[in-house]
């Protein structure tokens, strides 16, 4: 079987050359689908049928089917496939196409026309219609194959149903959606299902509850709890974060989670970012919401005495919680979160400063990611069309993002109109196990902000000049990270970063005290370890067994032998049984990897 990484890699080779090929392939399946469910369930109503990455998908009302029905709709649609149904794409007028799908009382089609009919600035507008044979008529932009003969009946499938709101609206009806996967061939299909199912035993939900990480109730939708081994892990990716940036000259600070709309409306974010913000909250007349970002904080703390350039560059870290509105149908696990925390900086510098304090940065971005031997790339976000300022200003921030990408040599995208609306920005771009990119951390320049809070220092002529802010998450969502992370190690985390670290089994009751002292012996020569010695009344082989499950690293056999040797027997995660070792050498050896991050 095919690497994760070969797979898509290649599957990406075969979709760039066939790209436009297997996307009618896939909008023909949608159709082809919903074919089967008019034959299935005739009292059914039609939403949207686009291709996705994959596959396709088509939403559905007054319907109500369970994953089992699937196999059924398979069969359905295969009959239709070999019946040899032509496709044939028409255009009509407006109304007459409006006036067909309200006889069927297919009023979200109605409404689909009247939405593309606003769009439209041609006065005798018409709409896309699709015959499939004498089976189904739909409304659809176009891109099939020339019949139904030219699917193969083997290289598709459904995978799931999915609840979806319609337009993603949430004040609107939810509708059923049923996804689909499609390639060109069997043999690529059954490829991507295996990849699939290697995807499902990383799928960091499942891993995250098995190994006692955290988990999430519905009673605080998007907000993950964290098991205090989840938060082992999360804290220890704080200490590195705070020790690396205190290295490099970051002072940390901590900021209110509660904040008056007024310090959003000088900062912006009222006008630009209020739909992403829970802003409910009503005091002495007061409106108030919760932090989703932690810039317009960092202005305050900036503000509160007076600087000077000698003062320039200042660092302030802050990796408070935040909390960000996201609708409750993209939810995603850890991926997508409501309440996250952001490892924030806000660095104030003076113009000529910002080309050398982006080459820090960079060098601490790589610094972070090899930690993991993670692959990134960067992204260059540019002006978007609703932004603060002035273009001049966004010009020469954008041409001196790219002059540092370029000489940075790491391979970098440009994506227009993609920057936040107070700067350009470069984005971190992380794979993971599946190949998928995500944006985890950013880099953002900002002339804006400051000016909105009148933020001066003062320079070497006495005159006062407003600092430019530079923004930065390496990490960006911890929760997202820490996704990644279960997903990249499939929870067999490095020494350093598991959750527990060492366990010492004693082979009977008799040995129990001489592990806790084992125990405090490792602690003196190394502090900070987590260790725990496992002293339940099971069997050695039960507790070792229950060690691999839970992907310790370093599992300590204590028994008669050792004690007489004052040795202890190791066995290493992935590797098995080391034998016995003595002590000393057992603590160089995972002294060494802790400090090489391995």
């Amino acid at each position: 079987m095919p690497s994760l990484r070969a797979f898509f890699f290649r599957y990406l080779m075969i979709v760039l050359v066939n790209m436009e090929d297997i996307d009618h392939i896939r909008h023909s399946l949608a159709h082809v689908l919903a074919a089967a469910i008019k034959n299935l369930y005739p009292k059914a109503k039609f939403g949207i049928g686009p291709t996705i990455e994959n596959g396709f998908y088509y939403d559905f009302d007054n319907i109500t089917i369970i994953d089992k029905d699937l196999v059924a709709i398979e069969k359905e649609m295969r009959k239709i496939i070999s019946k040899d149904n032509p496709f044939k794409k028409q255009l009509w007028p407006y109304l007459k196409a409006k006036n067909h799908f309200k006889k069927e009382k297919a009023l979200y089609k109605v409404e689909l026309i009247e939405d593309l009919k606003k769009d439209s600035k041609k006065k005798d507008f018409k709409v896309g219609m699709v015959h499939m044979g004498e089976l189904f008529l739909d409304l659809c932009r176009g891109g099939h194959v020339k019949s139904t003969n030219e699917l193969a009946k083997d290289a598709f499938k459904l995978t799931s149903i999915a609840k979806a709101y319609w337009k993603g609206d949430e004040k609107r009806p939810q509708l059923t959606r049923i996804y689909g996967v499609a390639f060109q061939t069997k043999k690529e299909l059954s490829e991507y299902l295996n990849i699939l199912k290697q995807a499902e035993k990383k799928d960091h939900r499942k891993l995250g509850q098995k190994l006692g990480l955290f988990f999430f109730h519905e009673t605080a939708p998007g907000m993950p709890y964290w098991l205090p081994k989840g938060l082992k892990l999360y804290n220890e990716l704080i200490s590195f974060w705070r020790k690396e940036h205190e290295k490099n000259g970051y002072q940390e600070i901590t900021t209110p989670l509660l904040n008056k709309d007024a310090l959003y409306k000088i900062s912006g974010h009222w006008e630009h970012y209020l739909e992403n913000m829970f802003v409910s909250t009503t005091q002495e007349d007061e409106v108030y919401g919760l932090k989703a970002m932690n810039c317009p904080n960092a202005m305050i703390v900036y503000d509160f005495e007076k600087r000077s350039y000698r003062d320039l560059p200042l660092r302030l870290s802050d990796a408070g919680i935040l909390h960000r509105y996201e609708r409750s149908g993209t939810l995603n696990g850890l991926f997508r979160v409501r309440e996250f925390r952001q490892d924030d900086s806000h660095t104030f510098l003076t113009e000529e400063q910002v080309k050398d304090e982006y080459k820090n940065i960079l060098e601490l971005v790589e610094k972070f990611y090899s930690a993991f031997n993670l692959s990134y790339s960067l992204r260059l976000g540019t002006r978007p069309k609703k932004y603060m300022g002035d273009a001049k200003s966004w010009n020469k921030a954008e041409k001196e993002l790219k002059e540092i990408l370029k000489s940075s040599k790491k391979p970098f995208t440009v994506s227009e109109g993609d920057g936040t609306f107070y700067g350009p920005k470069i984005d971190i771009l992380m794979k993971d196990s599946l190949g998928r990119d995500w944006q985890t951390g950013t880099i953002q320049t900002d002339f804006q902000i400051p000016k909105n809070f009148k933020l001066t220092y003062t320079d070497s002529n006495g005159k006062d000049k407003t600092p430019v802010t530079i923004h930065k998450a390496i990490f960006g969502s911890l929760e997202r990270f820490i996704g990644i992370l279960i997903e990249h190690y499939t929870g067999a985390f490095p020494l350093w970063l598991s959750p527990e670290q060492i366990w010492i089994l004693p082979l009977s009751d008799t040995y129990n005290k001489k592990a806790e002292e084992l125990k405090t012996e490792l602690l003196s020569e190394l502090g900070g370890l987590r260790i725990i010695v496992k002293d339940e009344s099971e069997t050695l082989g039960r507790k070792i067994r229950e060690g691999e499950l839970q992907k310790i690293p370093y599992i300590l056999v204590l028994g008669e032998k050792e004690v007489k040797q004052n040795t202890i027997s190791v066995r290493e995660r992935g590797k098995g049984d080391l034998g016995v070792m003595a002590k000393e050498k057992f603590i160089k050896k995972i002294s060494k990897e802790i400090e090489d991050k391995l």
